[in-house]
Order: C-alpha cells, then sequence, then structure tokens
C-alpha cells in the first residue's frame, strides 16, 4: 500500500550496473529522475499518514463494511502489533542464519576443494534476501502500520559500488554481500521456494563433500526444510493469481513462523558445525599434507644418497654385473625423483581451494596423486638395495662381506615386500567390505573356507589323527612295559629285604596301640557355641573369657558372680532409659495414627466450583463507547448480567456436544458415556402461597425428556433437522435418526469413520462427512449424491439455505505434485463447493487445526473454529458472477491465550454475537460485525473444564449452556420477563429454580426418564411414550434450587 506507479518503476533502476562510472549526462539525469522519485516517495508517505489519521479518527464511528476487504486487516491494532512482531522474529532468524553462512565462508576458506561450498552459501545468502524481501513485502500489505516497505534502493545501493571497482580490485563472488536484482512479485513465491529448495540442497551436497566429516544434525535439519519447502512450494501453486487476497497472504506470513523454526535449527546446526567440523576437516587435510611432506623429503633425501652411490659405479661398464648394478641404481634414482616431485604436486593439489572434490576426479589421478609418491619410493628403495648387492659382487668384496649385504638385502626387501602387500590388502578389503570387516577377519574366514575343502581337510586332518593314533599306541605300550619293569625290581628288592621288612614291622604295631586322652586333653576342636546361663561349673570358653564387655553384654551379665555371657536366658528388667525410648516410640505411632484419621485419604473428594460469570469490578470489559453504536451499546448490558441459572449432572463422562432444537423447545446432549440426553425446556413462575403472580419473573426450566441409549459406541454429535422434530446422533462409523420423543426410526451404518454430519435446509436428507467424500443420505440411509474432494482429509461442512453450496474445512493430505510436509503442519483449506456443478468455486489456505463451520442464517458469513490457541475466525462469502469467493473479516482475538474448547457459535438476534468456550472455563462473546470483545466469562481459580457451547437461538431472552469434562451442563441466561415467543412446557414444574442458586443444584435425575434403546422395533408412539407410569419419586418441591422434573415416564420393553 502507498506506493505509487512511479515509485514501482523507478524501483528497478538502480539495479542497471550498465551505466558508466564518469560522471556524464546520462548520470546527471538519473540523479534528477532520482529526485523526483524521491519526492514521489514522500507523497506516498504524507497520503499514508493522512489514512492512518482517518483510521484513527474516523473509522470508530463507521460500521465495517463488507465491500472493501482489504482494508480489514488495519484496523485491529493488536493485530497490527502482533503481525509486526511476528515479522521482526522471521526477520531476526533469516539475518542470524545469513551471519553464519558469512561465518562458515570465512572459516571454509582455508579448507581445500572449498569453492564449492563457498558459492553454495553464496546463493543461498543471495536467496534467502529475496526470500525475506518478498515476506517483507507480504507482511506489508497486511500491516501497513507497523511494517514498512524496503525500497529497492536500500537493498542494493550498498552494493553498487563494490560491482563498479576496476577488474583487479574486485572480490570473487563468493565474498561480496548477496542483493536483489531481479523485480520480484508475490507471484514468485512457488517459484523461490522451489528455488530455495534447491540451493538448500546444493549446499548439504558441497557440504558433505568433506569425507573428513559428516554432521548428521545439519543433514537433518537442512533435508527436513527441503522436503518442507517443495511441498509449500507444491501447494502454493494452486493459488496462482490469489497472493494478493488477504487470506492468503495471512496464510504465508503463518508460514514465516513454520519456515523460521527451520531457520534456527539449520543456524544452531551450522554454527556447531564451524566449531568442531571445520577444525576436524582442517586437520585432516594438514595431516594429509603432512604426510606427503614426508615422502617428499624422505624421497630427496634417497635420491641424494643414490646419486652418490653412483659416482662409484657410474663409469664401470667391463662386465654385466657391473653394467645390472648401474641399471638398477639409475633406476632407483628415476623413482626417488619422481617420489619427491608427485609429494610436492600432492600437497599443492590438496591445499588448493578450487580443487574438485575427491569423487569428482578420474582414478588414475587420484592414484598417481596419492599413490605413487609412496609406490615409487618403495621400488627406489628395493633397487637401490639390489644394485648395493650386485656391486658388491661385481667390485671384488670379501665373501664376507657380500654374503652379509646379500641376506640384509633379501630381509629388507622381503620384510618391505610384505608390509606393502599388507597395506594393498587392508585397502582392498575396505573397498570390498565398506569398512564393516578387518583384514584379519578376511584373512581367518577365507583360512576356514580353505579348511573346509575336502582335499585340504584330508591333508590336514588325516596325518595328525595317524599321528595321534601312533602316540597313543606308543604311549600306552611305553606304560605297560615301565610298569612290568617296576614290578620285577620291587619283587626283587622285596625278596632280598624280608627278614628286615617282617622286625621292622612288629616294631611299629607295638607302638600303635593308643590310651584314651582325658577329657581336657581331648584333641576334639571346641565348639563355637557358647553355653547360656552363669553357673560357674560351666566348661571354660577361652572366646568368651577373651570378649569385651557389650552394652549387650553387660546389660545381660550376672552381677553377683561376675561372669559375663553374651546371650543369657534370666534377662532382667529394661533400665530406665531403654524404657524411655520404648514409650516415646508407641507414643509417636499413636500420634501418627490420630494424624491419619483426621486427614481421611480415602473420602470424597470436595466438588469442584464451577465457572462463575466475572463482575464488573473483576475485570475492564473493552470500552464499547468507542464503536458509538446504541446496537452495542445495548448488548453489553444484557451481556454483564448472565449468569448461570441451573446446573445438572447430565452424563457420567465428557460431554461431547450439545445443541438446541430449532424451535427452542428441547436441548440434546452428547458424551462419550454412550448415552444422549433430550431435556424440555420449558417456563414457570414463583409460587408465593397458594398464589402465582403474573408480575413476577418467568424462569426457564430444564426437564429431563428422554435418554437415548447407544450400545454400540461413543455418541459425537447430535443434530436438530430444521423443523427440530428429528435428532440424528453420530457415532463413529454410523448415524441414528430419532424422534423429539426418543423413538429411533433408523440406524445408519456406514462402514466408514463418520467425521461429522449435517442437515440440508429442507430437512428431507443430511450430508455424512467420511474421508474425502461427503455423502448424501435420506432418513432410510439410502445415499442420493457422493461429493468427493481429492487428496483432503474433510472435518465438517456446512450449507447454505438454498443447497446449492456447501463449506468445507479439511486437511490436504498431499500436494498436487504428491509431496508431503517432513516436519511441518499439513495445509488446511476452507472450500466452498458447488453441490449443483460438482465443483470447487474457490479454496482458501489456512495453518490451524481446523475443525468445524458454521453458516450464518443469512448465508453471508461462517465462523470457522480451530483447535487448541488459535482464536475463532469470520469468512464472507463473496459472490463473484456465478460462483463465490472467500474472505477472512475478522479474528476473534481474546485478551489473552485461551485453549479453546469445542465449536464456536453464533447468537443473538440475527446472530449477532460470536460465542467460545474455552477449556480452562473462559467464555468469550464478541460483536460479530465489529469483532469487539464485549464480554469474558473467567473461570475461577479451582474448576472450569469446558467442552463445548450452544446458544438457544429461538429464546427471546439470551441463553446458552455449556458442557464440561465431568458430565455437567449448565445453563446460563438473562433475568427478564419472557414475552410469550415459547409456549410453556406441557410439563408442569415441581419446584421453582431461583437465579440464587448458582452452585450446582440436585440433578434432575436423568436416569430416572425414559429410556429408549437403539432398535426401532416394538418402540411406542409419541402418545404411548408420554403416558407417565410410576417410577421413582421426584425431589420435593421444598427442596432448593432442584430444577423442575417431570414425573419419569417408562417405555415398555421392545
Amino acid at each position: 500500500m502507498g506506493r505509487g506507479p512511479g515509485a514501482t518503476d523507478g524501483a528497478a533502476n538502480p539495479n542497471d550496473l550498465t551505466a558508466p562510472a564518469g560522471p556524464t549526462a546520462e548520470q546527471q539525469s538519473g540523479r534528477g529522475h532520482k529526485r523526483k522519485q524521491t519526492l514521489l516517495s514522500l507523497l506516498d508517505a504524507l497520503a499514508e499518514l493522512s489514512k492512518d489519521e482517518e483510521l484513527d479518527g474516523h473509522l470508530p464511528a463507521q460500521q465495517p463494511s463488507f465491500e472493501d476487504d482489504r482494508d480489514v486487516p488495519t484496523v485491529d491494532e493488536h493485530l497490527q502489533k502482533v503481525g509486526a512482531e511476528a515479522f521482526n522474529k522471521f526477520q531476526r532468524r533469516v539475518m542470524n542464519l545469513d551471519k553464519e553462512l558469512r561465518n562458515f565462508a570465512n572459516a571454509a576458506r582455508q579448507l581445500g576443494s572449498s569453492v564449492g561450498i563457498l558459492s553454495s552459501s553464496y546463493h543461498l545468502r543471495g536467496r534467502l534476501a529475496q526470500i525475506l524481501y518478498l515476506f517483507r513485502e507480504n507482511a506489508a500489505d497486511l500491516f501497513p502500520r507497523k511494517v514498512s516497505r524496503q525500497s529497492r534502493e536500500s537493498i542494493s545501493s550498498g552494493n553498487i559500488a563494490q560491482f563498479r571497482k576496476g577488474k583487479r580490485h574486485r572480490a570473487p563472488p563468493h565474498v561480496h554481500n548477496p542483493i536483489v536484482m531481479e523485480k520480484l512479485e508475490p507471484e514468485d513465491f512457488p517459484e523461490q521456494l522451489q528455488m530455495f529448495a534447491q540451493d538448500v540442497t546444493t549446499f548439504l551436497d558441497c557440504l558433505n563433500e568433506f569425507p573428513e566429516f559428516t554432521d548428521e544434525a545439519v543433514n537433518a535439519a537442512i533435508m527436513a526444510l527441503e522436503g518442507d519447502l517443495k511441498y509449500w512450494a507444491s501447494c502454493l501453486k494452486a493459488y496462482e493469481g490469489q497472493f494478493k487476497y488477504p487470506a492468503v497472504q495471512r496464510y504465508l506470513h503463518d508460514l514465516s513462523a513454520e519456515m523460521g523454526e527451520h531457520i534456527d535449527s539449520i543456524t544452531s546446526s551450522l554454527s556447531v558445525f564451524i566449531e568442531i567440523g571445520v577444525p576436524t576437516i582442517r586437520f585432516a587435510q594438514k595431516h594429509a599434507s603432512q604426510n606427503l611432506l614426508n615422502l617428499s623429503t624422505v624421497a630427496t633425501f634417497f635420491s641424494a644418497v643414490t646419486a652418490t652411490t653412483m659416482q662409484f659405479s657410474f663409469d664401470m661398464t667391463d662386465s654385466t654385473l657391473a653394467n645390472a648394478v648401474n641399471s638398477f641404481w639409475f633406476t632407483s634414482l628415476v623413482f626417488s625423483i619422481g617420489a619427491a616431485v608427485n609429494s610436492l604436486l600432492g600437497v599443492t593439489w590438496k591445499q588448493a581451494m578450487y580443487r574438485s572434490p575427491g569423487h569428482r576426479v578420474p582414478w588414475w589421478v587420484l592414484i598417481w596423486i596419492k599413490r605413487s609418491p609412496l609406490a615409487f619410493l618403495v621400488l627406489s628403495v628395493a633397487c637401490f638395495s639390489i644394485g648395493l648387492v650386485l656391486f658388491a659382487y661385481s667390485s671384488n668384496q670379501h665373501q664376507v662381506t657380500c654374503t652379509l649385504t646379500t641376506v640384509f638385502s633379501a630381509c629388507s626387501i622381503v620384510g618391505l615386500t610384505a608390509v606393502s602387500a599388507w597395506f594393498a590388502s587392508e585397502r582392498w578389503a575396505f573397498s570390498r567390505h565398506n569398512g564393516t570387516k578387518w583384514l584379519a577377519d578376511v584373512l581367518s574366514e577365507t583360512k576356514v573356507k580353505v579348511k573346509s575343502t575336502r582335499g585340504v581337510r584330508w591333508l590336514i586332518y588325516e596325518p595328525r589323527a595317524w599321528a595321534w593314533t601312533c602316540s597313543r599306541w606308543t604311549r600306552h605300550h611305553f606304560r605297560r612295559l615301565s610298569d612290568a619293569v617296576s614290578e620285577i625290581s620291587a619283587r626283587t628288592i622285596s625278596r632280598l629285604n624280608s627278614d628286615s621288612d617282617e622286625k621292622l614291622g612288629d616294631t611299629e604295631r607295638g607302638v600303635t596301640p593308643v590310651s584314651p586322652l582325658p577329657a581336657c586333653m581331648s584333641p576334639e576342636p571346641l565348639s563355637p557355641v557358647m553355653r547360656r546361663g552363669g553357673s560357674d561349673t560351666a566348661p571354660l570358653f577361652p572366646i568368651a573369657e577373651q570378649r569385651t564387655n557389650t552394652a549387650a553384654s553387660v546389660a545381660g551379665a550376672n552381677e553377683e558372680d561376675g561372669t559375663a555371657s553374651v546371650m543369657s536366658d534370666n534377662i532382667g528388667p529394661l533400665p530406665g532409659p531403654g524404657r524411655g525410648r520404648f514409650a516415646n516410640a508407641v507414643r509417636a505411632v499413636i500420634k501418627m495414627r490420630a494424624a491419619s484419621t483426621a486427614f481421611p485419604v480415602g473420602g470424597r473428594n470436595p466438588r469442584r466450583q464451577r465457572t462463575m460469570s466475572s463482575d464488573g469490578n473483576g475485570y475492564d470489559l473493552e470500552p464499547v463507547g468507542v464503536l458509538k453504536n446504541s446496537r452495542v451499546g445495548t448488548l453489553v448490558p444484557k451481556l454483564k448480567s448472565l449468569h448461570p441459572t441451573q446446573s445438572f449432572e447430565a452424563h457420567v463422562a465428557l460431554v461431547r456436544h450439545l445443541q438446541f432444537s430449532p424451535n427452542g423447545k428441547f436441548l440434546a446432549t452428547s458424551s462419550w458415556d454412550r448415552t444422549s440426553v433430550i431435556f424440555k425446556v420449558g417456563v414457570s413462575r414463583t409460587v408465593r402461597g397458594d398464589v402465582i403472580s403474573l408480575s413476577t419473573p418467568i424462569q426457564e426450566t430444564f426437564t429431563s425428556h428422554r435418554i437415548l441409549a447407544h450400545p454400540q459406541g461413543f455418541v459425537g454429535q447430535v443434530a436438530w433437522s430444521p423443523s427440530g422434530h428429528l435428532l440424528l446422533t453420530k457415532l463413529g462409523r454410523g448415524v441414528k435418526v430419532w424422534t423429539e420423543d426418543g423413538v429411533c426410526r433408523r440406524t445408519i451404518d456406514r462402514r466408514r469413520n463418520v467425521q461429522s454430519i449435517t442437515w440440508l435446509p429442507g430437512g428431507e436428507a443430511f450430508l455424512s462427512v467420511e474421508g474425502s467424500d461427503v455423502t448424501k443420505l435420506d432418513l432410510n440411509g439410502s445415499v442420493l449424491a457422493t461429493y468427493h474432494l481429492d487428496r483432503m482429509i474433510l472435518h465438517d461442512v456446512a450449507v447454505t439455505q438454498d443447497g446449492v453450496r456447501m463449506v468445507c474445512v479439511g486437511t490436504l493430505t498431499a500436494s498436487a505434485d504428491g509431496f508431503h510436509p517432513s516436519k511441518c503442519r499439513a495445509e488446511k483449506q476452507i472450500i466452498a463447493y458447488n453441490m449443483v456443478k460438482q465443483e470447487i468455486e474457490n479454496r482458501v489456505p489456512v495453518l490451524h487445526e481446523v475443525r468445524d463451520i458454521t453458516l450464518a442464517r443469512n448465508d453471508q458469513v461462517a465462523l470457522v473454529s480451530y483447535e487448541n490457541k488459535a482464536p475463532p475466525q469470520l469468512w464472507k462469502l463473496d459472490p463473484v458472477k456465478d460462483s463465490v469467493r472467500l474472505s477472512l473479516r475478522h479474528t476473534y482475538m481474546p485478551k489473552v491465550t485461551v485453549d479453546f474448547a469445542g465449536p464456536s457459535y453464533f447468537g443473538g438476534k440475527n446472530d449477532q454475537l460470536v460465542l467460545c468456550a474455552g477449556k480452562a472455563g473462559d467464555i468469550h462473546i464478541w460483536d460479530r460485525e465489529s469483532g469487539t470483545l464485549l464480554h469474558h466469562i473467567r473461570a475461577q481459580t479451582v474448576g472450569g473444564d469446558l467442552t463445548c457451547i450452544a446458544w438457544n437461538h429461538a429464546w427471546d431472552t439470551f441463553m446458552f449452556a455449556t458442557g464440561s469434562h465431568d458430565g455437567g451442563v449448565r445453563i446460563w441466561t438473562t433475568p427478564s420477563h419472557i414475552t410469550g415467543s415459547i409456549e410453556s412446557s406441557s410439563a408442569p414444574s415441581r419446584s421453582p429454580t431461583t437465579p440464587a442458586n448458582t452452585p450446582r443444584t440436585i440433578s434432575p435425575a436423568p436416569y430416572e426418564a425414559d429410556y429408549r434403546t437403539d432398535s426401532p422395533t416394538g418402540q411406542p408412539n409419541a402418545e404411548t411414550s408420554e403416558t407417565p407410569q410410576p417410577g421413582p419419586a421426584a425431589p420435593t418441591q421444598d427442596t432448593p434450587g432442584t430444577p423442575a422434573i417431570a414425573p419419569p415416564p417408562v417405555a415398555p420393553p421392545s
């Protein structure tokens, strides 16, 4: 906004870099053109200021107009502030990423093969500048008061001088700051996002060119951003030509928050890569270069040695042996010089910034640069050693010298060959198994395979078996022979010494008898168990005598004889301190039991306090006088007088949904306890003695009418027909049709998940939302039509009064190109669908979790409800030729962040109010036309667990109902005299309900009402079901705060 055509034309001129550097006539004319553009910009700024003054001074006195939808985003100052803060946060995120990319480029300049990463980072920074420019233009359209447009001169003028430098002083392309060179329009969003995805992919590929370090965090962050960018670009292609519409602009603005999270993740990961990855890569490259330098040094030294030794043999050409010596040494010199030169070449190549990555270089180049220095040095050493051996023989050295030289040279060459073969084998094993197996593992597996071969196995194991058999036979016979020799020698010795052995045996037998020892000298070990008691006649136990007296032993000792035993059976009375400790412990236990009985754990929890309306002192309402509207001024006192008049237990589980009938006579609720309850709405007057005063206020009464049982599953939704005589209840995979008297007319099994249901205006059929299809069904369950929306999961629909169009809300499952979101939220859409032509007339994207939609009775606006903390929005259906176009009219913002519960509702006369309940118990009521918060009913400290809200449109006074998590239903009304627009309930009231009874009163006993099963067979008609039957006694009339309860009719068994 606020840019004239001249400003648009002049915005592209500063980017023309072909102008000459000298002060020519063209440049002077360009300066004059710039002055003209400056004046035009000042005039545009003054025009913007005048518009702002008009908005500040005159807009509150005017009624918002539906004709110009473009001015709606500029009205609410709070939205302006919140939107500007969101854009500024996104801008900071982009600038932080640009800073990290600049730091990364500076750090990567020290690495080899860094030209790719430098170029990709520069292009990525340029793409970020273009993306930021587009989002700024979009935010400036939405929030012109808070976000200013950034002229193209300020974007590129700071860098134009850098382009005009001489070629000798101009920096390479990867150094200068990126600028926005091309003219960008909002229609370029899909293309720019697609190119952004390509740039981040190129940057990731260049980052992975460094094999020395791989950061999985950076890879994951960039891949997630790439997937979401492709998804967004593909989805935005469907809105070509609509990027100037406020709805699409708001969706783009919301995408900046999603993109900002990705940018933050990449920024943090890139910062870690700069701190850890770049030094690691630099160290690895420096280490490889140092190895090549060492090889160059060794090769240079060895070439000098070879050249020195050649002075002794280069002139010896007399014999073949002498020629062989010269041949080997000349070859060694060539290889050593080649190793030195190739090493220096490899060092230079590895440190070059412009070198290609390793996988982009031909294999023979890599082998020559990386492998040839070491191979040439090994060949040089081998040739020198062989030549040295031959030189020893050719120069007629001593035989010992020749032998030693030959042996040691052979060992050196063999060892060098073996180690080289091992290195080559390790390289082969790595390339063959990708690092999963070591060379030793490969050799072990090869050894096992070789041994398992039949011929090799026979050669290995058969000789071992033969050798083992021979050794066993040899050991066995040798043992037998040694045993025989030992036996013969023993017999010989025994015969020679038989006499002396007999004498010695007699002497030993005389000594063997042993007399029994006395008890005190018994060799048996002493028992470690000490005898209890203090008798002196007990045996002595050295262990007991040596024990020191402990506290336990002293307490049980016998003081008369002084004997101290460890354990004594005769325990005397406890001393004073012991009894005191025991008594204290008993008293502590008694006190603990007394404390536990004073605070019972299993008692019934106190009932939570319910939500109460705030008074005038508790909350400062938004000053409605600013609107200068008598209509709104009359609404505020009525809304402030809203208070809960009845509160009763409708269910034993969460109240999922509730709705008043169009005639206002019934209230239907649904719950997760598999029941749905119909309450009858009536009126009553206060009884004073035996006289009913006609001047007293009339009080609404709610009587439990019917309980509809659903054995199959949870009841997720109730929907009254336009006439109010039929009721639909939605199950997980089916729909039930009930009469207002609780008779189940039909059970329709859909065999698919039913998301929501809604009646057609005529009441002859209804729509069932099932996945990507909207099925039109009659009351018998026959399919009349099916409307399919491709790549959508629908959540709710609303039908216009003429039955031509339906407005749907749903989630996009995949983009047109088949992309899915990787990390971001999926796109949601609001779709206007023509049921006659069976085509989509208009669709708008939203990012929040949309769930419900409600059309006003004039079919001009739709109220869209979201999940979690997203506020409800009002969308207008603008007629365009034979179709409609959806445009955002209002976003109903609360004063504080609220977690909303259930769908929002229109309320008041002609749907002039918008109601929404919060999960914490807050209730917000806005003016539909202006979006002003008229009343806020706050939740108290304890309590407040609302799940749904519903307004009674047929009642003259304000009346709405709320459901809670614990199954309770609360009725909110304004105290006034009912003028008789609704006839009194047929069931007489048993007891009046006074408005003063704000706490939850006695339940109207819904379970004493008539139970209705889901079987239509055998169920009575309305007249039969209304016949009163004897049942449980109702609450008495003098019970305060008890709702009026009709005599509970009992249905006959089906």
